[in-house]
């Protein structure tokens, strides 16, 4: 067992690597957006004799961004000390700006130090942590627009089969094939919960109707019914939308103060955060204080290995998306991705970090 540390260690390294994986069906869809593949950023970190790792879905650019600035930013600095790294880090961006590549950046590079910073302690991420609970509940999710009716009954139908309670579908295409949709889903997945995702198609008005028509159906998540930037729309369909439909919106909020936004604009019951995106594990527990301060839920975004560790030490996080796409990937390239058992992911407490290793052979043919 490697010696547990109490002294300083150098970040001696950080390298970054890009992978693009296609899609399991071609031109996949939700309301707004069409893509055939994902790409993978993974950053290793190492120092002390151990490696960390960390990952974010972006863009190539995410990873000429750490390799042409931020990785000589973070090299050489305590491993131990993440909270100056980070600020560093933001520091760093200051003049390309903040959000998005930026911030996808930064989390791909945090995630990495909090693995290598378990490892060195020689502890899974949710005990160096602390943990708030054994495991994370999570949810079914795909269910995207351009499956037919017979593959989004048959992936729906399939997690509850596997014992998750809730599972979510994209619509937005069309408003009309939507109600039909969802009829269709809460047929094939009979009591469980249902969940509906827009990603932004809809026009306020009309998703206040729209709610309306799938509380028909018991549909008790509605995310981003409105372009996500709406914070007046959110709040708009929140406050009209019936009784038992919650608004959730947050997946693309990239630095604090865009949560403390959606939260002063009372523009959702239960707020989303993406540690991909966030600005990492360190990003996800600021945003964790913010819910705890104003009592609001928080469901973690895509990603599920990443967040397994974290979403068992937050404070308020209520559930975490299982998306298939990024399971499916982190199943290709990790030994210890973690399958939901009982309806949750419970972290792997005999692995120290993330529970994570890169299958190297397996990941190289998708290397860009």
């Amino acid at each position: 067992m490697h010696a547990r540390q109490t002294s300083a260690v150098p970040l001696e390294d950080l390298t970054v690597t890009t992978y693009r994986i296609p899609t399991d069906t071609p031109d996949e869809s939700d309301g707004t957006f069409v893509w055939n593949a994902t790409t993978l950023v993974l950053v290793h970190a190492r120092g002390g004799g151990m490696t960390g790792i960390g990952y974010t879905y972006a863009n190539t650019a995410t990873a000429e961004l750490i390799r042409d600035s931020l990785a000589g930013v973070a090299r050489g600095m305590d491993a131990l000390s993440i909270p100056s790294i980070w600020a560093k880090l933001v520091e760093a961006v200051r003049n390309v700006g903040r959000t998005g590549i930026a911030s996808m950046a930064i989390s791909a590079i945090d995630s990495a130090i909090w693995d290598l910073k378990s490892k060195l302690f020689d502890t899974p991420l949710v005990s160096l942590l602390g943990a708030s609970r054994a495991a994370a509940p999570v949810y079914g999710s795909g269910g995207v627009t351009s499956y037919n009716a017979d593959q989004l009954c048959a992936q729906l139908a399939g997690w509850v089969a596997d014992g998750i309670p809730r599972v979510k579908m994209k619509i937005g295409r069309d408003a009309a094939a939507d109600v039909e949709r969802v009829a269709a889903a809460r047929a094939a997945i009979g009591d469980a919960e249902l969940f509906v995702d827009a990603n932004g198609a809809y026009e306020r008005k009309q998703a206040i109707a729209q709610a309306e028509r799938f509380a028909e159906y018991d549909v008790t998540w509605f995310e981003e019914p409105v372009y996500h930037r709406d914070l007046d729309g959110l709040r708009l369909v929140r406050e009209h939308a019936p009784p038992g439909v919650e608004i959730s919106v947050g997946e693309y909020g990239y630095a604090p103060s865009t949560f403390e936004s959606i939260v002063r604009a009372g523009a959702v019951d239960v707020l989303q955060a993406d540690a991909s995106r966030c600005e990492g594990i360190t990003g996800l527990l600021v945003v964790d204080g913010l819910c705890e301060a104003t009592m609001t839920p928080l469901s973690t975004h895509c990603a599920p290995s990443l967040h397994a560790h974290v979403a068992c030490a937050a404070k308020r996080v209520r559930h975490l998306e299982y998306f298939h796409d990024h399971a499916r990937i982190e199943q290709m390239f990790f030994d210890g991705a973690l399958t939901p058992r009982d309806g949750a992911l419970h972290p792997d407490l005999t692995r120290p970090g993330l529970g994570l290793e890169l299958k190297e052979a397996d990941a190289k043919r998708f290397e860009t």
